[in-house]
C-alpha cells in the first residue's frame, strides 16, 4: 500500500457495512435452500436490493474498497466465510448503492478430477471480488442472467 492510499480503518461506516453484509449474506446462504438465495441474488425476490434498479456500474475505486472490507472481515469473523459468502456481501453492498453488479457461480476440475465450485462478482467491466481465479471455472450460472449482456 503506497502513502496516498487511505487505510481501511479510516473508513469505519464501510466496515461497519461490510460485517453486517458478510453476516447477512452467510445466515441467508446458511438457512435457505440454494434457489431463495439464487432469487435474491437475482434481485427476483423480496429480499435486499429487489426492485432497486441500478443505476450505473461501480468504478474500480469503490469496487476495491468493498472487496477489502470485506475480505478483511472474512478472515476475522469465527464462522466459515468463502467465495459463496464474500460474493453475495459484495453483491448486496453494490446494489445498497444502487450499482449494477452480476454474481457469477462457476465450476472447474480441481485436483483428483474432483470438481470445485467458485463465486464472483462483477460491476460492468470492473472485477470486486473472487475475480482473480475466474478465469480457471466455466461460468455455469449468472445472478441476475446476463446471458444476453456484455458483463
Amino acid at each position: 500500500m503506497t502513502a496516498e492510499q487511505p487505510r481501511l480503518r479510516q473508513r469505519p461506516l464501510l466496515l461497519v457495512e461490510a460485517l453486517l453484509a458478510l453476516t447477512l449474506a452467510s445466515i441467508l446462504i446458511a438457512v435457505l435452500p440454494f434457489r431463495s438465495v439464487a432469487r435474491l441474488a437475482a434481485g427476483t425476490g423480496d429480499g435486499a436490493g429487489a426492485g432497486a434498479v441500478p443505476v450505473d456500474a461501480a468504478g474500480a475505486p469503490e469496487a476495491q474498497w468493498i472487496a477489502r472490507a470485506i475480505a478483511a472481515w472474512g478472515a476475522q469473523v469465527p464462522w466459515r466465510t468463502v467465495c459463496f459468502q464474500q460474493g453475495l456481501a459484495a453483491l448486496l453492498m453494490l446494489r445498497r448503492r444502487r450499482k449494477a453488479a452480476t454474481l457469477y457461480y462457476g465450476a472447474a476440475y480441481g485436483d483428483a478430477a474432483r470438481l470445485v465450485a467458485h463465486v464472483w462478482v462483477r460491476s460492468g467491466g470492473t472485477d470486486v471480488i473472487g475475480c482473480e481465479t475466474a478465469d480457471n471455472f466455466g461460468v455455469l450460472a449468472t445472478f441476475p442472467d446476463r446471458a444476453n449482456s456484455a458483463d
